[in-house]
């Protein structure tokens, strides 16, 4: 491996960086942070991120920086280095059992992200989105790199989207949440945070949803088969009338336009069920709801949530939510 800095990185990307941060869409202006020693730059790593390993250049060649702070709310990570490789393991997810995903913003030079058996490039204005509790690797080629990450609670992110995001993918700075989202963090990073504290809670939902409308929507195949077609219209239908109790197989079989048997059959050879399907959509739902209730520190009844999220009986819906995130309704989006 080559471990030789290439001493005109340096230069090179805060030049690159300060170029594209004259466009307002391309990324976020950030004070440099003051420059710290290789040992306190990865003591600092690993308290704020977790275990991650450092390969590619020897600590007397070593620049970088790394300053933790807040973003409406949300715990942010401004970071530079010059190391070639950096990676966390299986052995350091479950050493230190961190539970987050983290928004990378690359503010300076390019890095390539290896995660979920995807590799991706990012230029300055792209954004990532990676998963803490699966490996991922960092690569930079020896140059100055600088980057924000936000990090996210896993379970938080995952109730309000109500699925599991693409990680390990970045998406280009050019789409309109894209620029949606650098814009929100600037104004955060720029101090818009204390003078607005009453609306932090909304500021970071509105940075869930723009993560959704980045990430929750995978490139799927196009579907082909009549089957495939037709169970992604009967998901349809229970995902637009869930919230009613009543709702059963044998309505969305009739609007479907199949029998009853039919219905079944289509859940079974997708190693699932009616009961299962609706059931966690309905959790899913009351999910959300109840960490945004947690984030605005509301008070409605779970009861109600339970209500609104198709269940005829709280406490059945309390044991089921129990089963499902590991804890009760009330401890939801406490984090």
């Amino acid at each position: 491996m080559n471990t030789k800095v290439d001493h005109n990185s340096e230069q090179e990307a805060p030049d690159s960086a300060t170029a594209t941060m004259s466009n307002p869409f391309a990324a976020v202006h950030t004070a440099e942070p003051k420059a710290m020693e290789y040992e306190a730059w990865r003591a600092q790593l690993r308290s704020v991120c977790g275990r991650y390993s450092l390969e590619g250049v020897e600590p007397k060649n070593f620049v970088g920086s790394i300053r933790h702070s807040s973003v409406w709310g949300c715990a942010a990570v401004d970071a530079s280095c010059n190391v070639h490789r950096v990676e966390r393991t299986n052995r350091d997810v479950r050493l230190d059992g961190m539970e987050y995903y983290y928004a990378l913003l690359q503010l300076g030079g390019r890095t390539t992200i290896i995660q979920n058996d995807r590799v991706s490039e990012l230029g300055v204005g792209d954004v990532a989105l990676v998963d803490a509790t699966r490996p991922v690797t960092h690569i930079s080629e020896n140059r100055l790199v600088r980057s924000l990450s936000l990090h996210f609670p896993r379970q938080s992110l995952i109730s309000h989207l109500g699925l599991e995001p693409e990680t390990g993918v970045s998406k280009r700075g050019q789409t309109p949440a894209n620029r949606l989202l650098f814009h929100l963090i600037q104004d955060g990073v720029n101090g818009w945070g204390p003078a607005c504290a009453s609306a932090e809670p909304y500021m970071q939902l509105a940075i869930y949803d723009l993560l959704g409308a980045l990430f929750a929507t995978p490139d799927l195949p196009a579907v082909s088969s009549h089957a495939d077609k037709l169970f992604k219209h009967i998901c349809s239908i229970i995902k637009e009338r869930f919230a009613d109790p009543d709702l059963n197989p044998s309505q969305v079989a009739t609007e479907a336009g199949i029998s009853l048997r039919y219905l079944q059959k289509l859940f079974t050879v997708r190693n699932s069920s009616w009961t299962h399907f609706i059931l966690s959509v309905r959790l899913d739902h009351a999910g959300r709801l109840l960490h945004r209730r947690a984030l605005l520190n509301t008070r409605q009844p779970i009861s109600q949530i339970a209500y609104a999220s198709g269940f005829n009986d709280p406490t059945h819906f309390a044991r089921q939510f129990r089963r499902r995130f590991g804890h009760p309704p009330g401890a939801h989006g406490k984090d």
